[in-house]
């Protein structure tokens, strides 16, 4: 990581930060810590792409207890970086993530989308 990295602040959209500190202790370290490897421009090893929402929506994921949480966020704008949505994995189906979570996250990144273009674009 170079020292010429500019730290990008970074939003949460809708209930985001509340939704990551209803989560364990031990992810919103996690969490926070991959959040800020992401503000200066790094992409930490936790990070995958999410399907989906195209390039620049990832997640991160950790797995603490025996549960999974994920952090869904975009890194597509320039000047910031969005939190979408934290939750934990809860889907009935395995492997899939729910499509509550899957709607939520979308309407989000237009949400980030309307207002990245509101403040940063101006």
């Amino acid at each position: 990581m170079s020292s010429a990295n500019i730290e990008k602040p970074l939003h949460w959209v809708g209930a985001a930060k509340k939704e990551l500190l209803a989560l364990p202790d031990q992810v919103i370290d996690d969490m926070g810590f991959a959040l800020g490897v992401v503000q200066l421009g790094c992409t930490p090893p936790q990070a995958k792409p999410w399907k989906g929402e195209g390039p620049g929506v990832l997640e991160l994921v950790e797995n603490n207890r025996g549960d999974t949480f994920r952090a869904a966020y975009t890194v597509r704008f320039a000047k910031a970086v969005y939190v979408l949505h934290c939750f934990q994995k809860k889907s009935p189906s395995g492997i899939r993530t729910a499509q509550g979570d899957i709607d939520l996250i979308h309407d989000r990144l237009k949400l980030a989308e309307q207002h990245y273009k509101e403040h940063y674009e101006n």
